[in-house]
């Protein structure tokens, strides 16, 4: 639907009335110059910004890329080969597209060795007869790039006329950014905060997705708004952000490197459209979220049915309960709600809580590595036991590491490994302190003697030979370790505590 391309040279050779004539064939050219990997195929497609005329030795001091120049050959001398070449190596250095060559002034027809030299590096060559003046062809050139200007004004004011009116239907967003690929001929795609892909048309496969995502979450995850123009392979994509500095709200890409003013401006309508589209959105995200934080509070009082009433209805039975530690929540449930897979994913003030089917229990490996979270995951329970669930998720992400720790492999150490924390290292330490006190003076170590006695199951003479000492040394040092402690090491309760203290306490105790 976009406007005819900008004027070529192809297009002013198509000029009936101008009689120019492409000596040196488009055919011949590609087939001798690709050989030497020289030509760069399409010349005659691309678009010539400007005709200008000059037979000095050395024009390209006031020439620019892009041009079509003319001349009349009078800087050239007859037969020279070597100034041929020269000057249209210095040509094509500059960046020019081609020459055009004015026949009958200095010179009747084309020379030989112009001829030889452009077709040796891939310069387009055309004779322009006698009486076609140079001017004629600055003139048609300059009424062309007028044409291709209003076209395209008019195209914009189009494709902006469309885009109101696609803004208006049901998923008002959805439906401009569809218009806009149609407008643009080519892919655009939606990413969400998260970097997901939240809609595209047309349909691409994932593999070019996926790359475009990559980039895209790299660029946002900068935090600055900003554009970039990136290449996949044999596509070009340009990527805008959307959304302020700090607050970026997701990111559009167009399969397309150059976009010209008119271009550019349509898709800024679009990303502003955009950029307050999802900015309504997150608003109205927060307010789900605050619905569904107070949702939760019911829900850990092991009594679903108020739940039900407010969200319709929850992951069916059994379900697991998981926790995750996250500074970017609202991102999270966002992709979460996009899978639309029935999970009730809501926010606490320490931690992300999620509520998902056991049976879908493996997305949250896949959130894990998507955002680089922690996550701890309970065993699998009815909704009357949700608040002991959701204990044992904070147990396993407590206790576990990177991805995802589920609660049964965060436990299968024992009782006593449920004492490794904070608390209780300090609890143990402060009951064991007396040892410690008493250990500089007497030099009797009886933290490890009592260590080593309870390893021996209290056995008197084994833990003697294990020390390395008699065992009436040894019924001092524990008789002097209960008096220490306040304790009768004689009871089993005593024992048991004193093991837990020990195990609490750490390998350094």
């Amino acid at each position: 639907m976009e406007p005819s391309a900008a004027p070529t040279l192809r297009t002013l050779l198509s000029h009936a009335e101008l009689r120019l004539s492409l000596v040196t064939p488009e055919d011949a050219l590609e087939s001798d110059a690709r050989d030497r990997g020289v030509l760069d195929t399409g010349v005659l497609d691309k678009e010539v910004q400007w005709v200008h005329n000059s037979d000095l030795v050395d024009p390209t001091p006031f020439l620019s890329d892009g041009l079509l120049l003319l001349t009349t050959g009078s800087q050239l001398g007859d037969h020279d080969e070597r100034a041929a070449a020269d000057y249209v190596a210095r040509l094509v250095r500059r960046g020019v597209l081609a020459l055009g060559f004015g026949s009958g002034v200095h010179r009747q027809g084309v020379p030989d060795e112009l001829i030889a030299a452009c077709t040796e590096i891939g310069l387009a060559l055309f004779e322009v007869p006698y009486d076609i003046p140079f001017l004629a062809i600055a003139r048609v050139h300059a009424g062309a790039i007028a044409a291709h200007a209003y076209a395209r004004r008019t195209w914009a004011l189009e494709a902006h006329r469309a885009l109101a009116v696609a803004a208006l239907r049901p998923r008002g967003l959805e439906s401009a950014l569809s218009e806009l690929s149609r407008r643009l001929g080519c892919w655009v795609g939606l990413f969400d905060a998260s970097g997901a892909l939240a809609h595209q048309h047309p349909s691409s496969d994932s593999e070019q997705t996926d790359a475009v995502a990559g980039e895209v979450a790299a660029l946002l995850g900068r935090g600055g708004s900003a554009s970039r123009t990136v290449e996949d392979g044999t596509e070009a994509f340009t990527i805008f952000t959307l959304g302020r500095t700090g607050q970026l709200r997701g990111a559009l890409a167009i399969a397309a490197a150059a976009l010209d003013p008119e271009t550019r401006a349509v898709v800024s309508s679009v990303i502003a459209m955009a950029g307050l589209a999802l900015e309504q959105n997150e608003q109205l995200a927060r307010a789900r979220r605050r619905l569904r934080t107070q949702v939760l509070s019911t829900l850990l009082t092991d009594d679903p049915a108020p739940a039900r009433r407010v969200l319709g209805s929850l992951p069916p039975a059994p379900v697991v309960v998981a926790v995750a530690e996250t500074d970017r929540p609202g991102t999270v449930i966002d992709w979460w709600d996009r899978l639309d897979g029935g999970a009730f994913v809501a926010e606490s003030p320490e931690v992300l809580v999620m509520c998902v089917g056991a049976s879908q229990a493996g997305m949250l490996d896949r959130l894990a590595g998507r955002f680089a979270l922690r996550i701890g995951v309970s065993d699998a329970v009815d909704y009357a036991a949700f608040s002991r669930a959701h204990a044992q998720a904070l147990t396993a992400l407590r206790r576990g590491g990177a991805g995802v720790t589920r609660y049964a492999d965060a436990t299968s150490g024992g009782v006593l490994d449920a004492l490794d924390t904070e608390e209780a290292r300090l609890l143990a330490r402060s009951r064991l302190a007396p040892l410690h006190a008493d250990d500089p003076a007497t030099g009797a170590d009886l933290a490890r003697t009592l260590r080593v006695w309870l390893e021996h199951d209290a056995h008197s003479e084994h833990t003697a030979a294990a020390l390395g000492i008699h065992r009436h040394t040894l019924r001092t040092r524990l008789a002097h370790a209960g008096t220490l402690l306040g304790t009768d090491l004689s009871s089993f309760p005593a024992r048991a505590e004193l093991w837990a203290a020990l195990h609490a306490a750490g390998s350094g105790v």
